[in-house]
């Protein structure tokens, strides 16, 4: 197979997808309200099943609907008839998938969870079959044809559910309120987590780790602070107050204007009246704001006139928020 054939396969996959999502558009109407306020008003759990591939797909729904504020977790339906059917209750609702809506394995279930009161909630590629008929809810996630030549392997079917699921965890998502720290809270591990819910305060530098000098020193004394402390920059105060900031980049540009290190007072050569930001400010807002200005250093100040501490973009960076 020549290359050209290899990306024209590959062409054709991704057009036969995505024609089977845009077809969903068509189908949401009344019974994917209904889904949504099903799932909405569990008490429990949204418990999702499926065999094979559609397991697969399943279980990628599940996860993304407990991170996104509907709890919810995974049975697999084999499984399920042989004990684990005690973890659904009345409480909760079952989401089940099948495309042909005819698997062994969740119509042995169906009784049992009639006679529970679950509600059921069904993804289907056949409206006629057993597992829509016998649900609360039935959303069609048919594909005109799979994305395999063969028209056998689950590919555009798959697809199809998988989005269709996302479009009820966003719904859920949306309609509970659910917010950025809300998903952070659950993401507490990773990059996303750190950028949502580390605070300026909690890496910030403080004390004698912030390099500092007085107003009226000179340029060759701020340049020993800065050299001591190592973080590329040293505020200026006036008694308590912030009166400026002197920068690696202000060091450069004074020696290119032959400015004498010795003799200059660092308040002819700071940059004054500096950005500063509240250490209550989360640190996503801090790398924000150096890479608007781009400065790579900040001073940090609960009221924007007294110095708490400093920060600079390795710290954000050692963080893992940068």
């Amino acid at each position: 197979m020549s290359d050209t054939t290899l990306l024209r396969m590959a062409e054709a996959v991704l057009d036969t997808e995505a024609q089977a999502i845009t077809a969903l558009r068509a189908r949401l109407g009344p019974d994917f309200v209904r889904a949504c306020r099903l799932l909405e008003a569990c008490r429990g759990r949204i418990v999702v099943t499926g065999m094979g591939k559609s397991g697969h797909i399943g279980s990628k729904i599940a996860a993304t609907l407990a991170s996104t504020g509907s709890p919810a977790f995974f049975v697999h339906p084999g499984e399920a008839s042989h004990g684990d059917l005690g973890m659904i209750t009345r409480q909760d609702v079952l989401l089940a998938l099948s495309y042909s809506g005819e698997t062994a394995e969740l119509s042995t279930l169906l009784p049992i969870i009639k006679r529970q009161g679950v509600p059921l909630v069904a993804m289907t590629g056949r409206p006629d079959s057993t597992l829509a008929r016998a649900a609360d809810v039935h959303l069609d996630v048919s594909v005109a044809k799979e994305a395999c030549p063969l028209n056998l392997a689950p590919t555009a079917s798959s697809t199809a559910t998988l989005a269709m699921g996302d479009a009820l965890a966003v719904a859920l998502l949306d309609s509970r309120g659910f917010t950025a720290e809300d998903f952070a809270r659950s993401h507490p591990g990773g990059s996303l987590g750190r950028r949502l819910l580390v605070h300026v305060g909690d890496i910030m530098r403080s004390g004698e780790a912030v390099p500092q000098v007085a107003l009226g020193v000179t340029l060759s004394a701020a340049l020993l602070e800065i050299t001591s402390k190592g973080m590329g920059m040293t505020a200026v105060l006036d008694g308590e107050r912030i009166a400026g900031i002197y920068t690696d980049g202000d060091l450069r540009r004074s020696f290119e204007a032959g400015v004498d290190v010795h003799g200059t007072r660092i308040d002819e050569v700071m940059s004054a009246r500096p950005q500063t930001i509240s250490p209550e400010a989360l640190a996503a807002e801090a790398v924000a704001q150096m890479q608007a200005r781009k400065i790579n250093a900040l001073l940090v100040s609960r009221d924007g006139e007294h110095l708490d501490g400093a920060l600079n973009m390795h710290d954000l960076l050692a963080a893992g928020v940068a």
